[in-house]
């Protein structure tokens, strides 16, 4: 049994298919630990099979499969019951484990972040002229103008509070310091990836992602909601409709697993400097380093 960890918050990222959850599984039963989600798409309750949702046997997990796919959830409501599920559990003495592959979850619990104001509807549908964007620079600096989601979000965050999101944003506030985290990553290479998305999918198609998409059809999720783009949904949608092949299926959906998970490296490469990887490929050598360092922390 490893010695007490005096740390408080163990943050476990990693690309898709990498093996975090099986990891994170491990250290909660040797550490008396529990899992929490910080994966934007395994919060949907109706879409199991190919949100990859880990079960959750004798350890507990926190917010998986919570959200309606009819729901919008961005990064602020994670980060607000995020905070609030670790200090529950560090309050019974236990560890927290926060794990998953959603950079923006991380980033908001290790560099703080500001709850702006609910934004009403009526000013997220206020049209936005080229005119204005180009007369006031200043409200969407550090925004690529052909990011045409973030323009429109930074002006009806300046519509509704009279203040640009960026200055919103540099008023960040930590709920934890530095010093309570321990931050680790997986990056295994890149074919033993490729291997895993196949491994997966084919796995997941067995245990029914088909019959999972097609009552994920039958709810008439609106097209702008971000539980349209878990991948699989609209690969086996063609499917249903004879578009394509079975086999055409497997192929895209290994090529958008791959570029997700090549993502989520760029992000660990240009956001995650300080954390501690590892690249094993034998899950048992992968496992014993990882709970190594964990007991000299």
């Amino acid at each position: 049994m490893p010695k007490k960890i005096n740390k408080k918050i163990i943050l476990l990222f990693g690309p898709t298919a990498s093996g975090k959850s099986k990891i994170a599984e491990d250290i909660a039963k040797i550490y008396n630990a529990e899992i929490i989600n910080a994966d934007s798409m395994q919060i949907y309750k109706e879409v199991k099979i190919l949100s990859a949702r880990p079960e959750k046997k004798n350890i507990k997990h926190h917010l998986y499969g919570f959200v309606s796919i009819n729901k919008t959830f961005s990064t602020g409501a994670w980060y607000k019951l995020a905070t609030k599920k670790i200090k529950q559990i560090n309050k019974k003495g236990k560890v927290a484990i926060v794990v998953g592959g959603t950079g923006l979850y991380f980033k908001a619990l290790t560099d703080g972040f500001t709850q702006i104001p609910d934004i009403p509807e009526r000013y997220k549908k206020l049209k936005i002229e080229k005119k204005f964007v180009l007369k006031n620079p200043d409200i969407f600096k550090g925004i690529s103008l052909n990011d045409t989601q973030r323009v429109q979000r930074a002006f009806s965050v300046y519509k509704f509070t009279k203040k640009p999101l960026w200055s919103w944003q540099k008023e960040n506030k930590k709920e934890f310091k530095k010093s309570q985290f321990i931050k680790i990553f997986l990056c295994p290479p890149k074919i033993e990836i490729e291997k895993s998305i196949r491994k997966r999918f084919s796995d997941m198609l067995k245990d029914g992602a088909i019959k999972e998409t097609k009552n994920f059809k039958k709810k008439r999720v609106n097209s702008l909601k971000s539980s349209n783009f878990i991948i699989g949904i609209n690969e086996i949608s063609e499917f249903l409709k004879n578009k394509i092949s079975l086999e055409e299926v497997k192929e895209r959906v290994a090529i958008r697993t791959r570029q997700y998970a090549k993502r989520q490296l760029t992000w660990q490469r240009g956001q995650m400097k300080d954390w501690k990887g590892f690249n094993d490929t034998n899950y048992l050598d992968l496992r014993k380093k990882i709970l190594t360092y964990l007991s000299k922390t």
